[in-house]
């Protein structure tokens, strides 16, 4: 039985963590599936935009399902938990070692609780449920977390929201997640998904390459001197100068037509 659900409609992937007696918390094999999906999602050309969210009405994710294997943090993570989350692609398998240039919309769902959280931040945009709590708890058990929640959730929500966080390792709900940044939108839960994939579907119309190049900036510049993210931007929309999409975005407004993209 697959714990994830990939499902292509056109050019919109719909990735589900299929766990929701588990609160879709990810085991081993669990996360190497999802691993998989990205990978797949990442080498289809078709497949322009990608949704994630859990099953069931509950929970997004609610991180590693510890339960499930041993770790003894006392003498450092055992050598499997090593090899597959700090060494390899990360917990929910895009949180470390695998950067996709595609749009990532994330459907939370419910909680988004230490890796799940982790999860909702690596992607680039946040909707939820009125249902919906994060949190990483894990100054509550002695550690902090390990796949990127110190390093996106600052850039996110600003050093003194990320602070309150991350230091106390209490549940922020929904409106507060609005309030300071964290999610774009708050939907019903049962327009969510569908809420969530309509804008994935606008998202997948827009100009891949131009999407892809502004990621790229956007993610280079943190941290470089002024200076040298206008020229790492600039050097950006040189390059997009010689590409298909940018004649056809352009021609399409002279037109006044919708554009046509085909990502070269």
């Amino acid at each position: 039985m697959s714990n994830v659900l990939y499902d292509q409609r056109g050019p919109v992937t719909l990735i589900t963590i299929d766990r929701s007696d588990k609160m879709n918390s990810l085991d081993f094999a669990a996360n190497d599936e999802l691993t998989e999906a990205w990978q797949r999602f990442d080498r289809d050309d078709g497949a322009r935009v990608a949704v994630v969210t859990g099953a069931g009405a509950k929970a997004f994710c609610a991180g590693a399902d510890l339960k499930t294997y041993t770790i003894d943090f006392a003498n450092r993570p055992a050598p499997e938990f090593r090899t597959r989350y700090t060494d390899g692609p990360g917990f929910a398998g895009i949180t470390r070692g695998m950067e996709i240039g595609k749009p990532i919309v994330a459907a939370v769902n419910g909680f988004a609780i230490s890796g799940g959280f982790e999860l909702a931040l690596a992607c680039d945009i946040r909707f939820c449920s009125p249902n919906a709590e994060f949190a990483l708890q894990d100054v509550k058990w002695g550690f902090h977390a390990c796949d990127g929640g110190l390093i996106r959730l600052p850039q996110i929500v600003g050093l003194g929201h990320a602070m309150e966080i991350v230091l106390s390792g209490e549940r922020i709900d929904a409106e507060h997640a609005y309030r300071i940044g964290l999610v774009s939108r708050i939907y019903p839960a049962d327009q969510l998904l569908e809420k969530s994939m309509d804008y994935a579907a606008m998202l997948a119309a827009r100009a891949p390459l131009a999407q892809r190049f502004a990621k790229d900036v956007m993610r280079r510049s943190v941290g470089l001197p002024f200076d040298e993210a206008l020229k790492l931007e600039s050097r950006s929309f040189y390059d997009l100068g010689g590409t298909k999409d940018i004649r056809e975005g352009t021609t399409a407004f002279r037109e006044k037509r919708t554009a046509r993209f085909e990502g070269r």
